[in-house]
């Protein structure tokens, strides 16, 4: 067995363990990244990338579909099999950035075997020891499948086999109403599949409800079934006839199942005990610091057991690298982490939902909100449905929920003015070009100050006063 002495370990080359890799070894540190199986990780093969390169193919399609603007639309002749080939294209133009010949051109050491603990400060990938200084999980999580009888003898997809359908559903079940399941079937319904999303709960729950709203008439209207409070409690069938029966009694029939109800950490083939790295229900715990039990090795990203997204993961890199590499104390935050569900229309949150500000700031809290219909932009567009909605204490936001066309766009002004303690003066005082969908956060800011402004005996005094002495 051959064996490697370096500064930093990486066990995961996903989006935060490639962030690591890169920074670490630009800034001259001796770098080992471990990689078992594709480079990018979940975000480049089967999650980020390809679901929003489907997505701008159902969108395509859906453009076709409508009369409007004096264009007549038509029913779109759609191939699957095409859109599922853009979906690889997109995928194979971003791969080589996160390629290993990429890395080891910048100076990484790259094993491509899984990683797994031998002691408190070394790891064995395939025939290699690596003893290292800080080692780094960012192994990722991989999709979470609930234990439902009937579901091990059914054929079911995930957001991992889900790319590898060339034929379109039939009629497409979805087991779960979150982010990717609402994606999902929007996109497969604008590509001409029956779609049924069966959710236990409500769909896209963990959202502001007026919100969520907002999405799930538009996916309604466009032809796709959502049932909430829906347990499922048994799957049957074959493959091309799918059955679901619900704990209610009712039945869900459909050609294919998606399961997306969630996710997991990838820890268990990492032989954590013997490294003395304790976890939790969700991942490795960590604290403040993304510091393990173990100090000399930190988790980042899905694997920390916290909010699952890649800009996260990517943002815990930069943690790490400061502590590792400058012995910087750095600690993570995630009020400033926002997220988007790229439905259309887009539904994106940044800090505190207003029920998550009321219950925490109580009468201090006061919200301030715009409509997409007063846009001019979205109104040029036909873009109308949607608002923003600003949770201010104090005069600073402290959360931002944004329903309606690019809202996963203007969602990162509201991560900027959290993210460094802005006051909503800042924002208000902004110039946005004329006419943007931008403006739609500048007026949600001037809204906060309306009230003040013109609801106010003391400035109408004041003003009055002004005015009878200006010359």
């Amino acid at each position: 067995m051959s064996r490697i002495e370096t500064d930093i370990c990486i066990i995961g080359a996903g989006s935060g363990g490639l962030s690591v890799a890169a920074g670490a070894v630009q800034m001259g540190a001796r770098v080992v990244l471990i990689e078992s199986h594709r480079m990018g990780g979940d975000c480049l093969n089967y999650g980020c990338v390809p679901s929003k390169a489907l997505l701008a193919a159902a969108h395509k399609a859906h453009a076709t579909a409508r009369t409007e603007f004096g264009t007549e639309g038509h029913a779109p002749k759609t191939d699957f099999a095409v859109a599922k080939a853009h979906v690889r294209a997109a995928i194979a133009q971003i791969a080589p950035h996160d390629s290993q010949e990429r890395f080891e051109g910048l100076g990484v050491r790259v094993i491509r075997a899984w990683g797994r603990f031998v002691n408190d400060r070394e790891v064995e990938a395939g025939d290699t020891r690596i003893r290292a200084r800080r080692i780094v999980i960012a192994t990722g999580s991989s999709p979470f499948v609930p234990p439902i009888p009937g579901l091990d003898s059914v054929p079911y997809l995930t957001n991992e086999t889900l790319w590898q359908l060339r034929a379109r559903p039939g009629h497409l079940i979805v087991v779960g109403g979150g982010p990717i399941g609402m994606e999902m079937a929007q996109a497969h319904r604008r590509l001409g599949s029956e779609v049924t999303v069966l959710e236990g709960a409500r769909a896209l729950g963990r959202d502001d409800p007026q919100a969520a709203a907002v999405v799930l008439d538009r996916l309604r209207a466009e032809g796709v079934r959502i049932e909430e409070g829906v347990t499922a409690a048994e799957v049957r069938g074959a493959e091309g006839t799918i059955e679901v029966l619900a704990e209610d009694g009712r039945s869900f029939a459909g050609t294919h199942l998606l399961i997306a109800v969630g996710r997991k950490a990838n820890t268990e083939a990492l032989n954590l005990g013997a490294a003395g790295i304790e976890t939790t229900k969700t991942g490795v715990k960590v604290d403040g610091r993304l510091r393990t039990t173990n100090r000399r090795v930190h988790a980042i990203g899905d694997a920390a057991g916290g909010m699952q997204f890649t800009h996260l993961a990517g943002y815990h890199a930069g943690i790490v690298i400061r502590q590792a590499l400058f012995g910087l104390p750095a600690t993570a935050r995630t009020d400033h982490i926002p997220r988007a569900t790229y439905t259309d229309p887009e539904l994106a949150q940044v800090g505190l939902t207003e029920a998550e500000a009321r219950k925490t700031h109580g009468p201090k809290l006061q919200v301030a909100r715009f409509d997409y219909s007063g846009n001019d932009r979205a109104l040029a567009e036909r873009r109308p449905e949607g608002f923003v909605k600003v949770m201010v204490v104090r005069g600073r936001p402290v959360g931002a929920t944004i329903v309606g066309h690019q809202a996963g766009e203007q969602i990162a002004l509201w991560a900027l003015a959290i993210a460094n303690g802005l006051k909503m003066q800042a924002l208000a005082n902004m110039v946005a070009p004329y006419p943007t969908i931008a403006e739609v956060s500048k007026r949600a800011a001037g809204a906060y100050f309306s009230p003040r402004l013109f609801d106010s005996a003391l400035v109408r005094r004041v003003v009055g006063t002004v005015q009878r002495w200006l010359p």
